[in-house]
């Protein structure tokens, strides 16, 4: 072959190769591992069937928000363009915005969406996120042992102490937990600490200024180290990792579970031991105090670095629609996002639990909402886990979880 034959077809392939036929737009969703992504993946491939010149792959991130979080970081502080849409926990909003890293919906109007959920996701007047889908903590219970015992689902934690201490003591089964929980130093002690704090009627902050309590906190960590002490929790809870929690009450080894909606699927489903004898109710309050849970749930965001915008902002809208939001809900038991949805008679056939959620989700409260949401957490969370290890009096770090707030929020 001579060598003007050979340019002519290495040009010709190069024209083939750049025509509008094979002209695909690439897309990389950044999801979570624990987040249903097989179910994810069938929603995109019939937002691909509808986009043919689009093609979506999908990134697993890791196990935890807060291992989410440190990858994300890494890549958006790099300004990689090689993430186009992205997962995120409800708490991330508004520091990615605040950091520059999403890329705005103009002219979106959340009111069709669940309160706390717009609220999340619109940050100084603009919509910055999209729900993908909602969640919060919920008290898993063991219905039928509780049943067993004649024994009504707690409204406060001394009910519930009085309860798992009951049935711990008739099932004479040594390996049988009272209440299991987030102890160790990840986000999900954040809400084990604000469970009891919020339901004593305090803030941590509002307006970005700080509002919090140094004797509701001290109640609140004394409230956990109690259980511990009593009994009622393990003694090695400042171990315990939120999917720790999820494992043990699905093997049947806890009667009370303080854990998200992701677990009801896992519970319930074939080959559980506990499955058909789960059920979950409002966590309870100190005496006297209001029942409080943690807003959970998880957001569309598009990255300010995409090279596909257009495409990008699409793909989430479709991912954030109610059709999809319902698809979710019948085939991932994920939590809708639109509050019509839970009387949708084919949701509430393949979910029938969504029925007790609603009230759960609907009344949920949103941690603090600032862009240096991580150094708060941080406090938060590794005061939770030194007072449950015996490493803190929950004075002094009702004490320490104050100081080192004021440094952050003024």
């Amino acid at each position: 072959m001579t060598f003007a034959r050979l340019a002519s077809l290495l040009v010709l392939s190069a024209a083939l190769a750049s025509s509008p036929a094979s002209a695909e737009t690439q897309l990389k969703v950044f999801l979570s591992s624990q987040g249903q992504p097989a179910v994810w993946r069938k929603a995109m491939d019939q937002f691909e069937a509808s986009h043919p010149d689009i093609k979506v792959t999908i990134e697993l991130g890791g196990a935890t928000s807060d291992v989410q979080a440190q990858y994300l970081n890494t890549v958006m502080s790099a300004k990689d363009p090689s993430l186009d849409v992205l997962i995120l926990d409800v708490i991330r909003p508004a520091q990615f915005a605040a950091a520059g890293w999403l890329a705005p919906f103009p002219g979106k109007d959340l009111h069709a969406y669940l309160r706390p959920y717009a609220e999340a996701n619109s940050v100084d007047g603009k919509v910055v996120a999209l729900p993908a889908f909602a969640d919060a903590m919920f008290l898993y219970y063991r219905k039928d042992l509780l049943d067993k015992y004649g024994i009504a689902p707690p409204k406060t934690w001394d009910e519930l102490a009085t309860a798992a201490q009951k049935v711990t003591d008739g099932e004479h089964n040594p390996s049988l937990q009272g209440l299991s929980f987030q102890g160790k130093a990840i986000e999900g002690a954040v809400c084990t600490f604000l469970l009891p704090y919020w339901s004593q009627g305090k803030t941590m902050a509002e307006d970005g200024k700080l509002t919090f309590d140094r004797d509701a906190a001290t109640k609140a960590l004394a409230l956990w180290k109690s259980l511990v002490d009593k009994g009622v929790a393990k003694k090695n809870i400042s171990e315990v990792a939120t999917d720790d929690t999820r494992k043990e009450f699905q093997a049947g080894n806890v009667v009370f579970a303080v854990n998200w909606g992701y677990a009801w699927a896992l519970a319930q489903g074939v080959g559980s031991p506990v499955a058909g004898k789960v059920a979950v109710a409002r966590l309870p309050a100190v005496a006297g105090g209001e029942q409080s849970t943690c807003l959970g749930g998880w957001e569309w965001g598009v990255s300010a670095y995409s090279k596909h915008q257009e495409e990008a902002r699409a793909l989430a809208e479709y991912l954030s629609s109610p059709d999809v939001s319902k698809f979710m809900a019948i085939n991932g038991s994920l939590l809708p996002t639109y509050p019509a949805l839970y009387s949708d008679s084919e949701v509430t056939k393949a979910a029938p639990w969504f029925a007790e959620a609603i009230p759960v989700v609907q009344t949920a409260r949103a941690r603090p909402a600032t862009p240096r949401y991580n150094e708060v957490s941080e406090v938060i969370r590794t005061t939770v886990n030194a007072v449950l290890a015996g490493a803190s009096t929950p004075a002094d770090g009702a004490t320490q979880i104050e100081s080192r707030l004021k440094r952050i929020l003024r």
